[in-house]
This record gives structure tokens, sequence and C-alpha cells, in this order.
């Protein structure tokens, strides 16, 4: 077993470095205000970059930048002031992805810890020891590769090389994100962070000389979403992983809530908790299992990691599975109750479920439920209002109170 078992989570603002480093990662990794590969998520500019390292440095943790954009012309000039800014606010390492980018990031930052991004489509042995030699400190090798494949680049790269595995959330009709459909329909590069996703989208045949009829698209008799991936889930094969040679385990979704982060978060640090303690014998209990899927989520599979995915695309419809609402976030427990800011609607007498990074999640009745003048209310219905729930529990602040739908 690696002595680096790194569970590595997404961040799109500082509400979410919160959720991440609350819940337990290692490191989180997130966009700055360019380079990135999710134009769409907030991102840090220089002073909220310097303010996230020195909260992610105060707890022990590590920060990631990427700039794993294919940059063009215009943009190169734009790059060493990049780079300085994330070497001033304190980075712990750049994810890039282009030849010149790697150069340049040599060139003013000679100290900064380099990992090639996904994006690099590594898939073998070969390109992960020549990055090396370039000064690369991690590969993020493609979601496309077997554990076999893994184990083999593992066994034939330097041990100094650390390696990097997406283990869950979306994946990619298209080789690592590599993909030009969004900029031929909508005229948004994906390979410079602005994907439209026109994967998830339902498509139709049209014949040219019967223009306003249109025929659906069948790959099977579920549906026409033919170009539509599952999400990622290996949180029950971390063992596998580990023992192939991963050194950091790597969440997706920096574009999604702090609900996800903080979930997908805790489920994966509970698990490799688990692994560490007893790496011969690891059987992952069944509230972790279930945590997966109290997230907004697509279908799940295991990706490449046991041979081709047969199964890995969905055809149901483009959405996602949500079956839980966080109703409050716990700012505070005491006097047998716990106060919490509502997030959204929920009712006295209604069956809750607190989530905390302290272990599994509990259950509460709200039998009593006060308002922030402790008079006592039927039902929390006003966003963001100030609330109280008769309780003896006590768990820390951020904890999350969530409710099936």
């Amino acid at each position: 077993m690696s002595e680096l078992l790194e569970v590595l989570s997404p961040v799109g603002d500082m509400e979410r470095l919160y959720a991440a480093l609350d819940f337990g990662a290692d490191a989180v990794y997130l966009g700055g205000s360019c380079f990135g590969m999710r134009a769409a998520s907030a991102n840090f500019d220089a002073k909220t970059l310097a303010q996230a390292c020195k909260v992610t440095h105060e707890r022990g943790k590590k920060l990631y930048l990427t700039c794993n954009t294919l940059p063009r012309n215009f943009e190169i000039p734009q790059l060493e002031g990049f780079i300085k800014d994330a070497v001033d606010a304190g980075v712990d390492a750049l994810i890039v992805n282009d030849i010149g980018v790697f150069a340049a990031v040599k060139r003013f930052a000679p100290d900064m810890e380099i990992h090639v991004s996904t994006q690099a489509g590594i898939v073998n042995y070969a390109t992960a020891n020549e990055f090396y030699n370039m000064g690369a400190k991690r590969v993020v090798l493609a979601r496309e590769l077997s554990l076999e494949e893994i184990a083999e680049i593992r066994d034939k790269t330097p041990k100094e090389l650390e390696i990097e595995c997406f283990v869950h959330g979306a994946m990619c009709v298209s080789f690592s994100g590599r993909c030009l459909l969004s900029q031929y329909l909508v005229d948004r590069d994906a390979n410079r962070g602005e994907c439209a996703q026109p994967c998830r989208w339902g498509y139709h045949l049209m014949e040219e000389k019967r223009t306003n009829e249109f025929y659906p698209v069948f790959e099977d008799e579920s549906g026409t979403y033919i170009l539509n991936a599952k999400d990622m889930c290996a949180i029950e094969h971390l063992d596998k992983l580990a023992k192939a040679g991963v050194n950091s385990f790597k969440i997706e979704g920096r574009a999604k809530s702090s609900y996800y982060v903080s979930v997908i978060t805790n489920a994966y640090r509970k698990a490799m908790d688990i692994y560490r303690s007893n790496p011969e014998n690891y059987v992952l209990p069944q509230w972790i299992k279930d945590e997966v899927f109290k997230v907004s989520h697509r279908a799940y599979c295991t990706g490449f990691f046991f041979g081709h995915p047969k199964q890995s695309q969905y055809y149901g419809d483009g959405g996602y599975i949500r079956e839980y609402d966080v109703v409050a976030i716990v700012e505070g427990c005491s006097n047998d109750r716990i106060y919490a800011q509502q997030r959204n609607k929920f009712n006295k007498g209604d069956e809750l479920e607190i989530l905390s990074p302290e272990g599994e999640p509990i259950k509460l009745i709200a039998e009593h439920l006060f308002n922030e003048n402790g008079e006592e209310i039927e039902t929390a219905n006003h966003a963001m209002m100030e609330l109280s729930i008769l309780s003896d529990i006590v768990v820390p602040k951020n904890s999350i109170i969530r409710m099936k739908k």
C-alpha cells in the first residue's frame, strides 16, 4: 500500500472549499479566472485564490490549481501573470495539459509542482515516463484505462511519480473529455472549459425532404440518448485501485453543489479510512454505499476499470436522479437544541437525517420546531431563516440536515 492515498475533492467557490475540508478532503482542486476546464463555475481570482490557499493550508491540506485548457495565441501573454499569481497565493501544484503551458510553468515557477491533466490522454507508461523526465510530479491518467493497465503504468514508472485517477462523477462520451461536439453545435469549446454537454441531449433523425418530421434515434428499446454516459462510482473498489498503484483518488464535480461535495467527499473519506485501517480485509459498510445515492446523480457504473464498459451508456433520459433535499445547515448545538439555518421547506414532525463528518448519518424527527425568537412553529418555510429543533443530538457546525423527497 502506498504511503500517499489522497482523497481529492472538487471546489467551485469558498462555500464548496469549506465543504470539502470539513468533510475530510486531503486536497482540493479548483480553477482560476482563466485557463480552467470549468468556465461556467464560479472560479477564483488572485485575491480569493490566496484566501483559499490560506484556509486550506491552515487545515494542513493541499490545493491544486487547474491550468489545463488549450490556450490560443492571444492568451499566451497572460500565462506569466497567471502562474506568478499562483505562486504568490501559495498553490501546491498546477494541473496542466498543454506542452507550452508546461514549459511556461517551468520557466516562471521552477519550484512549482506540476500535475499533468487527464486532458493529456495518458494511457501508457512511455508517456508517463516522458512527462516525469520533463519534470512532472504527478500524472492524472485518462479515464479509459483498466486496473491492469494502471498497474502496469505503476510498475514501469519511477515510484516518485504520483498517479491520480478519477474515481467518482460525470464521464464524457469523448476520450478524456477532448470533444468537439459542443463547439460544432453551439460554438462553445469543450477544450476551453465551455462545454454545453450536448452528449446529454436527446436526438432525432430527420430525412432531408421531410423537414418537419422527426424520428427518434433508438440505440435499443430503452431510449434515444445515444451519447449520454453514466456517472462513475468506484467507492466499492478503492482497495483494487490502491493495489494497482493509485495515489490520488479524484472526485469530479467543480460545478456541483456544496452538498454534493460534502456527501461524496465524506463517503470516500470514510471508505479510505476503513481501507487504510485494514487493507487486506476491505469491507465497506452499507451506509457508505448508500451515501453516493443521496446526491443528485446519473445511473452509476465503474467506468473502464474492469475492461470495456459495455453498460456505461445511459439511454433513459439526460437528467439526474435526485432523492434528497438539504433542508438546513447546522450552526451549533446547545441546551438540547440544534440551531440551524434553513435551506428548503420542511415541517414539524418530518423525519430528517443529519450528516456530519463524525460518522454514520443520524435520524431525527422534528417533533418541536422553533423560529429565531424561540416560538414554536409548524413549518420552516422562509429561505435562510434561523431556526432550532429540540434534540439532545450534538453534531459539528456545518453538518447537513436533509430529508428524503
